[in-house]
């Protein structure tokens, strides 16, 4: 079978129809010209499909030369497979008709995404293309990544169910960060870990376009996390974001509420399904507070009580900026203090709707323990001190502390002692544990130091746990901070939550580093690129090359931040004195931030801490140094004269 190209079966210029057709006759109206004009031009696309499934060997699909005038294409499960992927993508070279191209369950592989990549590039109609459950793999990611690069007609792809890895992550990410393009992204249903999440990371820092993105039934757990939220702290554009299904945990939480603190774009989030617990939703909510954009927050399945569903509706009643209209938590059971909180937040924001499961739940707290009965014995004779055996010896006659189980229990209940029936048998069954029907109660003599040991060690359990919680989460928040380094420009500001936000222009290209080295960026470099002022504003400055510190130009974007060196009008000051900052560094005066004085211009700031007392003061610091010195002089001089 001779081999098949694009160009020996591309539609030849006297295969389509001319553009200017020769006149018909007088009965011959215009709309049947245009007819036969479509109906040649349809014909002329089937006829090279049906030629190149003949020579490819595969039997062709009725539906597509059928529903040529459609400008949707459905094909999806119709075992088209690599070679007759091919003889669709030759057909479709000079179509003009079809928008949306559905291609899902086809087996296509690599080799049908290459023939699908050439055709694109000579096809700019097809605008929607959908590549589900391909098994393409790496090297079908590498071929849809040079289709991206390529075309300028595609706005939005599905990739579901591909078996996309880690490194499959790079094309994407090298591919959409120079196209702008793609509106609409599915990686949902593959394989990507945390490696993948640094990549996704880096194509939301470097896209400008992408809107609506779907990365659910994925594996990114927290390391995965992390890294995706730095990037998504730094996106502009992304509006729809589905991460269902991806095992964050509380981790992830953390980072994704540390990212919405700064997102200002995105409007649905879905985080079904993701072990997010109570202490997670707490930790998302210090986000929410500052974010006004977020309409709709899915947490539906996860292990959520009425304590996070309290957490939510609270957020949204203590912001008054809030956005948020639709939260899902589907799956909790609340209870009547959860529904009265929501009505009187309906009342402030009458927008919101909140879908839980139903009335019934409970606050999540531990069981109450049941005290131990030889404690209760033993506080019983504490408080009456009594011994043992003073209690015992009417039943114990000889004083050998061993009495039958029925004495024991018949004296028990006779006395005072506040244990019910189950706290008895278990008492029995504790110091008969052989059953030999005596009880020998010489065991109680050491429960007061088993108590206190036991109390010990809990002690010391629950500060372990608290300890390990709270390094944790700092580990995840400096992991995620350098994360945010590593993806922004080193000439860009990221300002905190509240404050004016940067209105950069133009694309801006970020640096990717690996997840690997944050660590070893947070430890060494985290303190050169950051300057914390008393407003709590940080401004991203670059590293220069000497010792010189840097200086911000005029522009309008950074002249608000900038500071006029109060140093140089004031002659009584040392001009060698520097700022330092709050890690230890020193810099420039100019770059030094207070707060803006109230009768101040705006693009100046003021100090208050120059006025003309402290000069005094260091004049008199100065004589009686002076003094002191002279009076050693003398005392030297004595000695010398003595």
């Amino acid at each position: 079978m001779s081999t098949l190209s694009f160009d020996s079966l591309c539609l030849k210029d006297e295969d389509c129809p001319s553009p200017i057709q020769p006149q018909g006759t007088e009965d011959e109206t215009d709309l049947e010209s245009d007819e036969k004009e479509e109906s040649q031009k349809e014909m002329s696309i089937s006829e090279v499909y049906l030629q190149a499934c003949k020579l490819v060997g595969v039997v062709p699909v009725s539906y597509f030369i059928r529903n040529l005038d459609s400008t949707t294409m459905t094909l999806s499960h119709h075992g088209l497979g690599p070679l007759g992927c091919k003889a669709l993508a030759v057909a479709l070279v000079s179509d003009m008709h079809i928008n949306i191209l559905e291609l899902a369950d086809n087996r296509i592989q690599a080799e049908g995404a290459k023939y699908l990549e050439e055709m694109l590039r000579a096809n700019f109609t097809i605008q929607h293309l959908d590549l589900s459950n391909n098994y393409l793999q790496s090297s079908g990611a590498e071929h849809v990544a040079k289709m991206l690069l390529d075309n300028i007609s595609l706005k939005s792809i599905k990739l579901s169910g591909n078996k996309f890895t880690d490194d499959d992550g790079k094309y994407f990410a090298d591919a959409l960060s120079t196209n702008s393009r793609i509106k609409e992204l599915d990686l949902s249903h593959n394989e990507f870990c945390g490696k993948g999440g640094e990549h996704l990371g880096q194509l939301l820092a470097n896209n400008e376009g992408l809107e609506v993105l779907d990365l659910s039934w994925n594996h990114l757990r927290m390391k995965g996390a992390v890294a995706f939220c730095a990037g998504l702290k730094v996106n502009m554009m992304l509006k729809h974001l589905d991460l269902s299904w991806n095992g964050f945990g509380n981790e992830g939480a953390l980072a994704m509420g540390e990212a919405l603190k700064f997102n200002s774009t995105v409007v649905h989030l879905n985080l079904n399904n993701n072990r997010i617990t109570n202490e997670g939703v707490s930790m998302l909510c210090r986000g929410l507070e500052f974010n006004d954009t977020l309409r709709v927050l899915l947490l539906a399945y996860n292990s959520l009580t009425v304590e996070g569903a309290l957490a939510l509706v609270n957020v949204v009643k203590n912001t008054p900026r809030t956005a948020l209209e639709d939260i899902n938590i589907c799956n909790v059971l609340v209870n009547e203090t959860f529904l009265n909180l929501l009505e009187v937040t309906c009342h402030e924001h009458p927008g919101l709707d909140v879908q839980y499961g139903g009335v019934g739940g409970f606050i999540a707290k531990k069981p109450p323990k049941r005290v131990d009965p030889m404690k209760v014995i033993q506080d019983y004779l504490d408080q009456r001190k009594l011994r043992l055996w003073d209690f015992f010896r009417n039943i114990d006659k000889d004083g050998t502390m061993r009495v039958p189980v029925s004495d024991f229990r018949k004296a028990v209940q006779q006395s005072s002692i506040p244990l019910d029936r189950y706290q008895i048998e278990e008492l029995i069954h504790r110091l008969d544990r052989d059953r030999t029907g005596l009880v020998d109660y010489r065991g109680l003599a050491d429960t007061r130091k088993q108590m206190m040991r036991d109390h010990r060690r809990q002690l010391r359990k629950v500060e372990s746990r608290q300890k390990k919680e709270k390094q944790k989460s700092d580990r995840i928040l400096k992991t995620f901070q350098s994360a945010v380094e590593a993806v922004t420009p080193r000439g860009s500001m990221v300002i905190s939550p509240g404050g004016p936000k940067d209105d950069s222009s133009g694309p801006q290209h970020f640096s990717a580093t690996p997840l690997s080295s944050w660590h070893h960026i947070v430890m060494s470099n985290s303190s050169r690129y950051s300057v914390t002022n008393l407003s709590n504003e940080h401004v991203h400055l670059p590293v220069l090359s000497g010792s010189t510190p840097y200086r911000p130009t005029s522009s309008p974007a950074m002249r608000s931040y900038s500071q006029p060196n109060l140093l140089d009008d004031s002659p009584r000051s040392a001009p060698s004195n520097k700022a330092i900052s709050a890690q230890g560094i020193r810099s420039d005066p100019e770059m030094s931030h207070s707060k803006l004085s109230p009768t101040a211009n705006h693009l100046t700031r003021s100090r208050p801490a120059l006025n003309a007392k402290q000069p005094e003061v260091q004049a008199k610091s100065k004589k009686v140094n002076k003094k002191k010195t002279t009076k050693r002089v003398d005392k030297g001089s004595k000695n010398v004269v003595k």
